[in-house]
């Protein structure tokens, strides 16, 4: 398995499969991967964070309402992690490239 870009963060099940299959001897795989993976990891924050909320208010209460909900969330995320993130993409990414130094 190699890591996609491309791939939606509302596709991603776990921050950890952003990390499965990564290149690590790629340096831009790895920190692709390691963006992704904070990426991830602030949307399972959001959606926590938005769960329990009444219908209505900003994301609607009709059909498509749930629908909405993820896109906004999935693109909040993106925003957070292109704007600096919370401070994950670059631990994770040194941890990566630590495993690759380790295992040659």
């Amino acid at each position: 398995m190699t890591f996609n870009a491309s791939q939606s963060v509302s596709t991603q099940v776990s921050p950890l499969t952003a990390l499965q299959g990564v290149d690590t001897s790629n340096k831009s795989a790895v920190t692709a991967a390691a963006e992704e993976f904070e990426s991830v990891f602030v949307k399972n924050m959001l959606e926590a964070m938005f769960t329990g909320l009444e219908d209505g208010g900003t994301w609607g209460s009709g059909n498509g309402a749930e629908a909405w909900q993820g896109m906004m969330l999935d693109e909040y995320a993106k925003s957070i992690s292109d704007a600096g993130g919370i401070g994950l993409a670059a631990s994770i990414e040194r941890q990566l490239l630590e495993i690759q130094e380790n295992a040659q």
